[in-house]
């Protein structure tokens, strides 16, 4: 071998790819780099210990998770690679993994959040201390959210029509980059002990500290194979992916009338600039389909405006503390059926449809219960699947009036607005069964049947399922007047 080929063959890296919500192979430009001129590759996920005992995480959201990382692992398998499941802080583990396994390059995809933020900025002066080379992805997002706001003078955009603006001019979001293959890995291998499963395994729900008997109904597994399968059966309605308007979706179906892919995005085990583009492949085809913001493309870029760093200063409002109501509104006690049919559909199954959440949320702050939009967060980041923080917070402050939207005056109805979809209240009979021998004509408002008939029934409101407890119509016009008074505090 020459000179010139040796020094060539000597600069080979030793790469570590850090998975973190990029849980796939498709479109994984940080992957792809992390195999470029590698003789070694380490794919890693990093269980960090702080999450499980500090952070309330459903059951459910565990079970996605470990999910995930299995399909992950068993796509690497087939790559001649595995994934290494790491063990404990990200700031302790690095430093031991770089002198260990003797490593040169560290990529990963740059996460928008704030703590992520602060994260990655100490994961990069670590690496640098340790002579390692960091790189760093957009691919958690169909634009860089850097250079939107830099294009909107260093300001993040706050309102849908500004964004849509903004990317106008800059144009479609990038292209998916191609999954890896065996040709990316022919001169890299992943160096694997006999003992890796003991070391490395994907941890059980036992290990993180969870009952695998609590999980409830296994409807949306986890995985970039359960992911693409998804999107495959729904761009193939090209018909409804073309119609879709998302205020016409109905909340209250007895299956789902949305895609249910936002878990999967959440976790990045299906890349939101694939679903873009399998969308335009579908619409190109097409002589009319919907447009943003109420076609799919639309909701993606919703995401997007909700992931820009730098929320504007929420109204200050005197929110009660009421944990009895609390309590009563995520345990699904509030004696308004429609709500607590969705509060029940959340704990079991860890979805609901946007507009049940908007239903949820009102009632709890400003429609009804006056309780502040950051103890709903708290519970919907528990409970919801595709708990994403900045989707969350964002969604939450809209819905409360509290940013972004300040038509206060406009509430949901626990009662009338599921009527509108569901007249015959079958979602309520399916998550509420014991209010299913009500009529039509009660089943919302059960506590204004006739004695007899909740008898008959084998339901007695106050007894076995309680009354409700607000009175809507007298509350809702109280808090919207408290409204009023917290916007003229503002001015």
């Amino acid at each position: 071998m020459n000179e010139g080929a040796a020094q060539a063959g000597s600069m080979k890296h030793c790469s570590i790819h850090w998975f973190r919500k990029g849980l796939r192979l498709h479109d994984n430009p940080a992957l792809l780099a992390a195999m470029r001129d590698s003789r070694q590759l380490y794919p890693i996920f990093i269980l960090d210990p702080w999450f499980p005992k500090n952070m309330r995480v459903s059951v459910n959201r565990w079970r996605f998770l470990v999910e995930s990382l299995r399909d992950l692992d068993e796509s690497l398998k087939k790559l001649n690679s595995r994934l290494f499941v790491v063990r404990g802080r990200p700031m302790e583990v690095f430093p031991g993994l770089f002198k260990e396994w003797k490593v040169t390059r560290l990529t990963f995809e740059i996460d928008t959040e704030p703590y992520s933020r602060q994260r990655d900025a100490e994961v990069v002066r670590l690496a640098a201390e340790h002579g390692v080379e960091v790189i760093q992805k957009v691919s958690n997002t169909l634009y860089d959210t850097d250079r939107i706001i830099a294009e909107n003078n260093d300001k993040v955009p706050l309102t849908y029509v500004r964004l849509q603006t903004l990317v106008a001019e800059l144009g479609p979001p990038k292209r998916p980059v191609p999954a890896p293959t065996l040709e990316n890995l022919k001169d890299c291998r992943t160096p694997c002990g006999d003992n890796h499963d003991a070391e490395y395994g994907i941890p059980t729900l036992e290990e993180l500290g969870q009952d695998p008997t609590q999980a409830g109904p296994h409807l949306y597994p986890g995985g970039e194979s359960e992911a693409l399968g998804r999107l495959d059966l729904h761009m193939n309605r090209t018909a409804w992916v073309c119609n879709f308007q998302k205020p016409q979706t109905e909340p209250n179906s007895l299956s789902p009338s949305t895609t249910v892919l936002s878990p999967h995005l959440k976790f990045g085990c299906l890349s939101v600039r694939t679903f873009w583009w399998r969308l335009a492949d579908v619409y190109q085809g097409q002589r009319k389909h919907s447009s943003p913001p109420v076609s799919l493309h639309g909701q993606l870029l919703w995401s997007e405006l909700s992931r820009m760093e730098g929320t504007p200063v929420c109204l200050q409002v005197d929110w009660d503390d009421n944990p009895e109501h609390l309590r009563a509104w995520r345990e699904g006690r509030t004696g308004y059926p429609f709500i607590d049919a969705i509060m029940t559909q959340l704990r079991t199954e860890g979805w609901i449809h946007h507009l049940a959440r908007h239903a949820v949320a009102c009632f709890l702050t400003r429609g009804d219960l006056w309780i502040s939009w950051e103890e709903g967060q708290k519970v919907f980041e528990e409970l919801l699947l595709d708990a994403d923080w900045s989707l969350n917070a964002g969604n939450w402050q809209w819905l409360s009036a509290s940013a972004f939207f300040h038509q206060f005056f406009r509430v949901y109805s626990p009662v009338a607005f599921g009527k509108k979809t569901d007249k015959d209240g079958e979602y309520i009979k399916k998550y509420l069964p014991f209010l299913r021998q009500f009529p039509a004509a009660y089943i919302y408002e059960p506590w204004k049947a006739p004695r007899s008939m909740q008898e008959q029934a084998g339901c007695v409101i106050g007894r076995d399922y309680p009354k409700p407890i607000v009175v809507h119509e007298v509350v809702s016009k109280r808090n919207v007047e408290r409204m009023k008074a917290a916007y003229a505090r503002r001015s």
